[in-house]
């Protein structure tokens, strides 16, 4: 364990203060967290911010049970666009992704005992999910280790995996990511919704590469959009255009705990990591890795389903449903024609002398899917 990490008396002086400001009415959280950026860009050593950041993100995901949890309204839309372009590719969901190919890298390896590696893996619920997807295809003999920063998560997937009767089958090791050194050769690595939290991409994705064995693959499913989970600047204007014909009533930030009659293009970065170099997820990765699979999607759909604003719409509704359409078809449109890049993806990645061909959705490789900061972000469209 790095001793970058915090020590256990400021994070209970970190988790009492956030207890108590999430507490506070939406207009007095704000200038707290305006206070917290100040200080983290204030004149202190980077090495003293990069361990308030930790504690921060330790923090914030301690008491998180449930990571992954969403509005109905995200399972409307998912269902009915996201799930049709996964089956097309042989999975359904997330879960199924990495159980699919996990499974293959299996069969794949010459190993007696495989083992997978997971990156971030918080309260271990997706691994523990993949561990009984293994056992039911008759694979026995592996070992998943799961790599987290936070303590109390790590313990949580101690439990949920001894309650599962897998605990022989797992290692948890509680390290920080960003300075990860991997000694052990695996079989498949898996990141799961935790590439946007890591500063350092470049190292970590090295000690990846060398670390996969030659038949292994990392599997990727992720948020690749702009950095903080803002929207960039050509996906902003469309955003701004749909809210305005918004009713208020639909314009709640259940996150911030606060209305937002005009649509603020909220950095997350702010606090932790929460997407501190998503932009940079991808091409990171297409310097490091070959791809076997790719699909991106979506970017404009993502204000109206995720948890800050996905509450306020009825997956019950015929309008509210009919909103979405609308802005599904938005996003599919301009990701075509070249002017939004997708903000997700799901990926399959090989070491540098893999010689298969990328499978993508609709021609939409991982390359097209890059926005360059530095760019307008148009691009031809995508030839299908």
């Amino acid at each position: 364990m790095t001793d970058l990490l915090p020590p256990p008396t400021a994070l209970r002086m970190l988790g009492a203060a956030r207890r108590i400001a999430k507490r506070l009415p939406g207009f007095l959280q704000s200038p707290l967290r305006v206070l917290w950026r100040r200080l983290l860009n204030s004149g202190l050593s980077e090495r003293t911010r990069y361990r308030l950041r930790i504690a921060a993100e330790q923090v914030v995901f301690e008491g998180q049970t449930e990571v992954h949890d969403l509005p109905e309204i995200f399972h409307y839309w998912s269902n009915r666009y996201l799930r049709p372009k996964f089956e097309s590719f042989g999975f359904s969901n997330p879960d199924d992704f990495f159980l699919t190919f996990a499974a293959q890298s299996l069969r794949d390896s010459t190993q007696s005992a495989p083992t997978l590696l997971s990156i971030g893996s918080g309260n271990c619920d997706t691994e523990v999910r993949l561990a009984l997807g293994l056992q039911a295809l008759g694979f026995a003999d592996f070992t998943i280790e799961c790599i987290d920063l936070n303590a109390r998560m790590l313990a949580r997937g101690r439990e949920l995996a001894q309650s599962a009767g897998l605990v022989g089958q797992f290692r948890f090791v509680e390290a920080d990511f960003n300075r990860l050194n991997l000694s052990r050769r695996y079989d498949c690595v898996v990141a799961n919704q935790s590439l946007h939290h890591v500063v350092e991409l470049e190292h970590l994705f090295g000690q990846v590469s060398t670390a996969l064995l030659p038949h292994g693959r990392f599997l990727v499913s992720d948020m690749i959009g702009r950095n903080g989970h803002m929207r960039w600047p050509e996906a902003l204007v469309l955003v701004e255009e749909l809210w305005a014909s918004l009713p208020e009533s639909r314009k709640y930030n259940h996150q911030l705990r606060r209305l937002e009659r005009e649509f603020v293009n909220w950095d997350n970065s702010g606090v932790g990591f929460e997407g501190v170099r998503a932009q940079d997820v991808l091409p990171c990765m297409a310097r490091c890795f070959k791809f076997e699979l790719f699909v991106g999607y979506g970017n404009v759909i993502d204000i109206f389903i995720d948890r800050s604003f996905g509450p306020n719409f009825d997956a019950e509704d015929p309008a509210d449903r009919a909103f979405i359409d609308k802005v599904h078809a938005i996003d599919e449109a301009a990701i075509h024609a070249g002017t939004l890049t997708p903000t997700h993806a799901v990926i399959v990645a090989r070491s540098a002398d893999f010689a298969g061909a990328t499978r993508c959705w609709n021609g939409l490789t991982p390359e097209r899917a890059i926005r360059d900061p530095a760019t307008s972000g148009v691009r031809p469209a995508v030839q299908s």
